[in-house]
């Protein structure tokens, strides 16, 4: 078995891996290699932290690891059997029924609506206020893919769903660090809370469905998915519409939202990046559009260097459905293995000074050298994010569009990060907005 450290007789390592989830994951990797195994409880688990690993598992021989049950489990509640969950060929059936949503004749349109959202929120901005940049971000990016994929106007019901959403988030990361699930029937105060915001959630998402019922096509997603019919000829019940929808509501705009709120943190300790920036978005002649993304190579590496340092999607996990063997190590079937990108963006082998925000170490020929997956922000094989493209266009066009018009300075003690299903802040969340008086927008 690969090495890895002692742990308690009954509960393994799940103390040390629920306390500092990301501590652990970095120091599991520097003291015992590309592959540590550890224990939760009764369930062995490794930890993948080289690109020859991880590309086992997640491409040359991913169809022998599903995504480990155990997890997802804990959080069927909210998204069901949507895309993010489901496994075979249900899931094959439903990604080729949502591939049409990213396809490139929709992406100029997509591109409108981004910056349009943008400016209105920005509308709401006054010079030298303190605003929550995780709040600001996620009203934008809720309301982006409610109104690209779904062609629903949402505005009044952000604050609704990121409060359902944040509840949701909180009891699922506590029982991400339970070593038994309590089922859901049981009336606890976190299980309350929990099927409470599953509630307010469902309330908003079949509204969007039944507004639906119209008989036309609106040339989204759901109208797609509302039209598709199987074998039979039955249409998706609602139960699937719901499923799906939700899954693209929820994974569409949080793990967005936070790339943004991280690359805000990081520009505000680093003005001379944030000087560049503005420069190169100073430089369009209009707000940001879509034939400008040639333009913004700049505010791409930006971004890039941020999900690399704060990656939302800090980790993922598989289940081995038979025995195997990675790096000369053997994989029993059902064996838990983690990836983190964390652990893997943050490697020196791969990111020379791997902690220091450095947007120009993003060259042609860096790329060249960096093994193919050592940089995974949205996934790799398979079950890469289906919105990567669509999420790094709208990552490109917010930064661009904000930063014409103000700069975001930190006004609180650094941010935590914390582990939950995404890579979320703790502690400081607040910045000073400033609007920029060099600007003629």
């Amino acid at each position: 078995m690969p090495p890895g450290p002692p742990g308690h007789l009954l509960l393994g390592n799940l103390r040390e891996f629920a306390a500092d989830t990301l501590g652990f994951a970095t120091r599991l990797a520097r003291d015992y290699g590309d592959v540590a195994r550890f224990r939760l409880v009764n369930r062995e688990a490794f930890l993948l932290s080289s690109p020859d690993a991880v590309e086992r598992v997640l491409v040359s021989n991913q169809r022998n690891y599903v995504k480990h049950a155990f997890f997802w489990r804990k959080v069927e509640a909210i998204f069901g059997k949507g895309l993010l969950t489901n496994e075979g060929e249900d899931w094959r059936r439903q990604r080729r029924l949502v591939q049409p949503a990213f396809h490139h004749d929709r992406i100029a349109e997509y591109a409108r609506i981004m910056v349009e959202a943008t400016l209105d929120r920005m509308e709401r901005w006054r010079d030298g206020e303190v605003r929550d940049v995780r709040g600001e971000m996620t009203s934008i990016t809720f309301r982006v893919v409610a109104r690209t994929l779904f062609d629903a106007e949402v505005e009044g019901d952000t604050a609704e769903i990121a409060e359902a959403f944040d509840t949701g988030i909180e009891q699922i990361a506590r029982r991400i660090r339970q070593p038994v699930l309590v089922p859901d029937w049981i009336p606890t105060t976190g299980n309350r809370r929990y099927a409470q915001a599953v509630r307010r959630m469902d309330r908003l998402v079949y509204r969007i469905i039944d507004e639906h019922r119209d008989g036309r096509d609106r040339g989204d997603l759901l109208s797609a998915l509302m039209g598709v019919e199987d074998e039979s000829g039955r249409p998706m019940s609602d139960k699937q519409l719901r499923d799906e929808t939700i899954t693209m509501l929820l994974a569409g705009h949080e793990t967005t939202a936070l790339a943004l709120t991280w690359t805000w943190y990081l520009l505000s300790r680093h003005p001379d990046v944030a000087e560049r920036l503005e420069q190169e978005a100073d430089a369009l002649d209009e707000v940001p559009a879509f034939a400008d993304l040639p333009r913004l190579t700049y505010t791409e590496r930006v971004v890039r260097e941020a999900m690399r340092i704060y990656p939302p999607a800090y980790s993922f996990g598989r289940e081995a459905l038979a025995d195997d063997e990675i790096l000369g190590w053997p994989v029993p079937a059902g064996t838990t293995l983690f990836v983190f990108p964390w652990v893997l963006h943050r490697d020196s082998r791969f990111f020379p000074d791997p902690l220091h925000f450095d947007p120009d170490r993003w060259t042609d020929e860096f790329e060249r050298h960096l093994p193919r997956l050592a940089y995974l922000p949205f996934g790799a094989g398979p079950r890469m994010c289906i919105g990567r493209e669509f999420a790094r266009m709208e990552l490109a066009l917010i930064v661009a569009a904000i930063a014409q018009r103000f700069r975001l300075e930190w006004c609180a003690e650094p941010p935590v990060p914390m582990a939950s299903i995404t890579l979320r802040p703790t502690g400081g969340l607040r910045a000073v907005v400033r609007h920029r008086p060099a600007s003629s927008r």
